[in-house]
């Protein structure tokens, strides 16, 4: 099954955070994950002002082991629709119009996508 992870299960990944290990499992196979475009740059800018540039392009690196899918009108057009309808911001419309284009499911730990069909929502777990 193809599978996007979004910005939040990559930086809880990266981060060794509580539900990394949950959302090691759509990435160990990278033949089957969809990166959009938009979950780079905000990786990207969350890694970035937290650690190092060096850190970031890192992070991206491993990222860019999926297919990397870039916005295009389809997208745009559909995640103002779903925005609307989900009253999600920008980015998280985005992603999940990417989802639905590719038929991925959508794995996050977001609260905005809570109870959105083809989403796997996994809630965010607090350290030890």
């Amino acid at each position: 099954m193809k599978r996007i992870v979004d910005s939040s299960g990559w930086l809880e990944f990266f981060t060794d955070g509580p539900n990394a290990a949950v959302f090691a499992v759509p990435l160990v196979d990278p033949m089957q994950l969809f990166v959009p475009v938009i979950t780079i740059y905000e990786v990207f800018k969350v890694v970035m002002r937290q650690r190092s540039e060096h850190d970031a392009l890192q992070a991206i690196a491993l990222m860019r082991q999926g297919t990397v899918i870039d916005i295009n009108e389809t997208i745009a057009l559909e995640s103002a629709k779903l925005s609307l309808k989900y009253k999600t911001p920008m980015a998280d419309s985005m992603i999940l119009a990417t989802a639905i284009q590719y038929n991925a499911e959508l794995w996050t730990q977001d609260v905005d996508f809570i109870n959105i069909p083809g989403v796997k929502y996994i809630p965010k777990q607090t350290g030890n």
